[in-house]
């Protein structure tokens, strides 16, 4: 009796699966219908965007974009899209670097105080970054790295960002060490262990930290607007702002058409390591 049943439902289930993807379909234009408004609002005037709510515009028109790329200083969006660009991947690289040798020590080494050690390095990433601006912002004033990049950089080589010391600790914990003890037996040290051995198969967990480090750089306004104050150094986030006047009326279609063009490089980052990311992002969740 218990299998029949069984058996009808899992009939029932295989004769509907477009429930399901009637309500995933539901859910995806729910998600994506501000991101299509956004592109469609690139081609309104300030009227139809404030009095429509629908993205499809009523005439493709792509000079919102040339005025917008333009902006309404000396400069235009390439100098400030290189800006960030100076900024993300520098960090990217100091960060991948330096979270891989923390992890790899916290997840393969016994020493003294590493309990407490991750404790600690746990506990901060419970600390709001509002309490550590002050400080940061006094001590970088001291080392004269005001109005340049290095704050926004440097603190990244010295594994600050303890999320993704976190994540792939988790990663490591659930690879077995088989193929480390392998190469222990063969006279590898450790920097060669990590190097031939760990580094290669933590690709999708540093695939990961590569996409959140990019896509929360790529958006960070905070740290450059406190510490940068030429606008020739502005990134995107700040030439953004910057370019919805206070003054004056705004061209918002301006503004929305390179809001558009500034998404470009994340959702390209994304989608390219997307594979991965989902892999990396899962494994470090689960395993451990």
């Amino acid at each position: 009796m218990t299998s029949s049943t069984e058996t009808l439902v899992l009939n029932r289930e295989r004769g509907r699966p477009w429930l399901r993807y009637l309500a995933l379909g539901l859910v995806a234009l729910v998600m994506l219908y501000p991101l299509l408004w956004l592109v469609g609002a690139s081609f309104k005037s300030n009227g139809e965007i404030f009095s429509e709510i629908g993205f499809w515009p009523s005439r493709f028109d792509f000079s919102a974009y040339a005025k917008g790329w333009k902006t309404s200083t000396e400069y235009s969006f390439a100098t400030y899209f290189l800006n960030s660009f100076l900024i993300t991947i520098p960090r990217i690289i100091v960060t991948v670097i330096s979270c891989v040798l923390v992890a790899y020590a916290f997840a393969r080494f016994e020493f003294w105080g590493k309990k407490l050690l991750f404790s600690v390095m746990v506990g901060t990433m419970m600390l709001p970054l509002i309490v550590l601006r002050l400080p940061q912002y006094l001590l970088f004033r001291e080392l004269g790295w005001l109005d340049s990049y290095l704050p926004l950089i440097v603190p990244s080589a010295f594994a600050t960002d303890t999320f993704f010391v976190f994540m792939l600790v988790q990663f490591l914990r659930g690879i077995p060490r088989d193929m480390e003890e392998a190469a222990q037996i063969d006279g590898c040290n450790a920097l060669q262990l990590l190097w031939h051995i760990i580094v290669p198969l933590l690709k999708p967990a540093i695939i990961s930290v590569v996409v959140f480090q990019f896509i929360w750089t790529m958006n960070d306004f905070m740290g450059p607007l406190i510490y940068l104050a030429s606008v020739e150094k502005y990134p995107v986030s700040l030439a953004l702002k910057m370019s919805i006047g206070a003054t004056e009326e705004v061209e918002w279609a301006n503004v929305i058409a390179i809001s558009v063009v500034a998404l470009i490089p994340s959702v390209t980052v994304f989608f390219m390591a997307q594979k991965h990311f989902i892999e990396g992002a899962s494994s470090s969740g689960i395993k451990g």
